[in-house]
This record gives C-alpha cells, structure tokens and sequence, in this order.
C-alpha cells in the first residue's frame, strides 16, 4: 500500500528504512543503497526457517509442558520466564536509549520536519514508534518461531509472544525517550548524549554481571540470598505466586488477563509520554540544532604549555579525542565490563581458577587493544596532516602504539599485585602474555590497518578480515599460552607428561607466525 507523502505511514516507512539502513549496512552505504540483494534475503529466510526448526524440535521434546502450560502453568516456569522477559527489557532498553540519541541529536533531520506543514505530535508520535518497531523486530526475528512452532504443535498460549515482545518494546522506547528527554532537561545536550550512551551500555550488560556474580559466589553466599528470598517466595507474600511481578512470565504463556494488563500498560505509556512531552521534545531538539559551546576566558590570557615532547602530545590527543566520543567510550566501556567477573573469580577464587582466569584476562586485554588500536591507527580523522607534519612517521607511529598499549596493563595492574602477593612465578607469567598479547595485537592491528571513519566501530571488522583474523588467532595463541603456563606453574606436583610443555611451545610458535605475517601483509608506506 501507498502512502500520502506527509502521511504517519509515509514517515513511518522513513523511520523503518533508516532503522534498518543504520543497523544492518553500517559503514557499507552502497551496498545499502543497493538493497539487500537476492543472497542477503535468501540467508535471513534461511535463518528464520532453520530456527522454525529448532523451536519445533525443542517444544516437541519437552514431555508433557503443552498440557501442563494449556492448563495451569508451574510457578517456576512462569518465574523463569519472568526472569528471562526482565533480561530482554533491559537490552531493549539498552537499545532505547542508543536509538533515542540518535533520532534526536545525531540524524540532523528533526529541524527539517519540523519546519514543515507537520505536526510535532505527529513527528514525535511517528519517531517513537519508528523505536518500537526498530526494538521490536530484533526480538520477534528471535523467539516468534517459538510461537509457531508451539501454535503447530498445539500450544496456542504461545502466541502470546508476539504481543509481549511489541508491548515491551513499547514500554521500553517510551521510557527510553522520556529519560533521554529528562536527562536533556536536567543536564543539557552535550552531557546527556555521553550519559545516556554509558547508561545504555550498562544497561545491556546488567543482568550479565548480576547472573556471573551470583552463579560463581561462593556456596554459602547462594545458600544465604536463596534464604533471604525464600520468605517473600511463599504464597501471599509479596513475590509469590499471585504477585503482579510475575505477570510478564503469564502473559508469555497466553493468560488472557495478564496479556491485556501488560497491553495497556503499554498503550498508556505510550500515550502519556506523546501527550506530555512532544513540546519538550521540540525544545530539546531546537536546543541541540542551536547548540554552541562558550568556553570561558581563562584568567590572564591564554596560557601555552610547550613543554611535552611529540610522543606525549599524541598520546594526550589521542585519549582526549577517545574520551570526547560519548558513542565510542559506551561501545569500549561495555568491553571492560565483562573484566569486572574475571576480576571478582580472582579474588575470590583465584588459587583454583586462576589458569581459566589468565587466558581470559590475556584475552580480553588483548581485544581491547586491538579495539584501541583500530580506533587511533585506523580511524585517524586527519592522515593527510600527520603526514604533512615536519616530523618523522616513525615517531608518530611509536607514539600511537603507545597510546594504544597502555591502557589494557593499566587496568591490570592491581590484579597482576594481588597475584604477586601470592604466587610471584604466576604474576610474573601472567604478566609477560598479558604484555605480549598487548604487543602483538597492536602492532598487527597497526600494519593491518585500513583507512575507516570513527562511526563504523561496530562493524569493523568486515572491512578488513584478514587483520580480524590475525587478531583473533593472535589473542587465542596467547590465552592458550597463558592457561598453559600458569597451570604447569600452580600444579601440585611437576606433570610427567611433557605435552603441556611441548603445547606452550606450539602456541608461542603460533603467536609469533600471527605477528610476521601481519609484517609481512603491511602497507608499503610502513
């Protein structure tokens, strides 16, 4: 169907197509441009029929779970259903959050439909449920094949996914754009596009710190929440079987009464948050097409420091730039987030698992130089001029490598003393794959370097696959190393097998083919 140009639909569709363009081609405009091709759409057909497959697998061997759910569902699949709608929502609502600042401050359209004959109800209606169905489709790609394939198999309570994903997605935009809108009040512009990045990526990381710290406690700690909650568990407290917590885990499985309380739960979110805050949402956006930033005049005159050599000149430019990306900082913050588990099994546990620790700890510092080093190398925004510049490339190359290699041993140097203090042999190798995954990662992530722009950080590594690759293969030589070291070095006793010894040796060998074919794959001017 076709709709009126200035239309809801005719502006809807735009908000759909400009979702789609932005998440699924990224960085790759013409291929967008193009369309998604006869190949693109024969692998999405083939991925949603093959989880068809899955779902009609999985809900046909589950004994008895039609019947049981058709009837009364147990409390305990309704509290796990609970529990897993509460971990979605809060990747929605990461995703909210994400789409909210960039429909409202980075698009740069907004000025243009609102000088039009529009109504900004209406663009303001349109864009938030172009969110909703942005959130929504990621989800229904996912779990509506269950719905399917449980409405084949008979369980038609099942298909009360698809009104749950859609209602919470509503619920999610809409609370999404009325903090991103209060943020702006409270804080202004400038501030509220870092918060809210920071606050979406810990959002989605949530409910993976809370699952990784009470599944690796202690037994005694799980004995004793287990103890706290028992009591409200019980029926008539406050979390018991009849309590309005668990009514997303009954509206999953099609009861009539919590399905309708959750759908105009949605509908009057939806509807209060146009009604109340569309004239804010104008002033918001007029305030960040009007923004200017007035730096105050230091006192004195302005003040030169020339006192820093050329390599801490870039290594300062280098941070600073990183630090002044709100989107940049989120997407790196959420990589150090998933350090915070290994880091909490190491001082709880360290002596039992510190081998698994290590590898992953090299790992990740490993990773997250290579993310480091594809952002200052890679997306260096003035090439031209650095090459421009009366200095040597080699000066400014050792400088970047520098800014790229110290922040990951940085952030492992507390673990690194908390081990020397009880196995100074452990620390010490630890400590020497750590600094020769950082190393390696970033000098082969600096000769495989290809131009690219600071906003295709998400898809980076689909224009280089094989400097993706030598990084991968780099970071796992280096773990498998690592474990391998630090298991022959925490055993009781000297293994008599001499493999672990010969399979370090293989690693090491691996990781230092990694790095000369990354020499030897660098461009000519390196």
């Amino acid at each position: 169907m076709n709709a009126g140009a200035g239309s809801a639909l005719w502006l809807l569709k735009h908000e759909i197509r400009m979702f789609f363009f932005n998440a699924s081609f990224g960085a790759q405009k013409k291929a967008a441009r193009r369309g998604i091709g006869k190949g693109g759409a024969a692998l999405w057909i083939g991925t949603f029929a093959l989880i068809h497959v899955l779902a009609f697998i999985l809900l046909d061997r589950i004994d008895g779970a039609g019947a049981a759910v058709a009837i009364a569902p147990p409390h305990a699949l309704v509290m796990g259903l609970s529990g897993l709608f509460a971990a979605a929502f809060s990747l929605m609502m990461s995703s909210g959050l994400r789409a909210s600042i960039e429909v409202l401050f980075e698009r740069g359209d907004l000025d243009l439909l609102l000088s039009s004959p529009l109504s900004s109800r209406g663009i303001f209606s349109v864009r938030l449920a172009g969110i909703v169905v942005g959130i929504a489709s990621i989800y229904l790609f996912f779990l509506t094949p269950f719905a399917n394939a449980g409405l084949a198999l008979g369980h038609y309570r099942l298909l009360g996914i698809y009104p749950v994903v859609i209602n919470a997605a509503t619920i999610a935009a809409s609370l999404s754009m009325l903090f991103t809108l209060g943020l702006v009040r409270l804080l202004g512009v400038r501030r509220t596009r870092v918060v809210a990045q920071v606050i979406g990526a810990l959002s989605g990381a949530l409910f993976f710190l809370l699952a990784q710290a009470y599944g690796n406690a202690a037994g005694s700690v799980r004995q004793q929440v287990a103890g706290w909650f028992a009591p409200l568990l019980a029926p008539g407290a406050a979390l018991g079987p009849d309590s309005v917590i668990w009514l997303p885990g009954q509206a999953v499985l099609g009861t009539p009464r919590p399905l309708l309380a959750l759908s105009m739960i949605a509908l009057a979110i939806f509807a209060l948050t146009v009604r109340f805050t569309h004239r804010f949402f104008v002033h918001g956006v007029q305030q960040a097409v009007s923004l200017m930033r007035v730096v105050k005049a230091s006192a004195g005159g302005p003040r030169y420091r020339f006192g820093r050599s050329l390599a801490q000149v870039i290594i300062v430019k280098e941070w600073r730039l990183i630090a002044r990306d709100p989107q940049l900082v989120s997407q790196v913050l959420l990589q150090l987030l998933y350090m915070l588990p290994l880091v909490f099994l190491l001082l709880t546990k360290g002596g039992e698992r510190l081998p698994g620790l290590g590898a992953a700890l090299t790992f990740l510092c490993g990773s997250l130089t290579a993310a480091l080093a594809w952002v200052i190398v890679s997306a260096e925004d003035a090439p031209d001029l650095l090459r421009a510049a009366p200095c040597a490339m080699r000066t400014i190359r050792r400088a970047k490598l520098i800014a790229v290699a110290m922040p990951a041993p940085a952030l492992m140097a507390l673990p690194l003393l908390w081990i020397l203090t009880r196995n100074p042999l452990a620390a010490l190798l630890l400590c020497g794959t750590v600094a020769g995954s950082v190393t390696t990662a970033a000098f082969i992530a600096m000769w495989c370097a290809r131009p690219a722009a600071r906003g295709d950080f998400k898809t980076r590594g689909k224009g280089n696959f094989l400097g993706k690759t030598l990084e991968l293969l780099n970071g796992l030589a280096w773990s498998g190393l690592a474990f391998l070291l630090l298991m022959m070095s925490t055993a009781q006793q000297p293994s008599p097998s001499p493999w672990p010894l010969f399979g370090a040796a293989g690693l090491a060998v691996i990781a230092a083919a990694m790095v000369l074919f990354g020499y030897l794959s660098r461009t000519r001017d390196d």
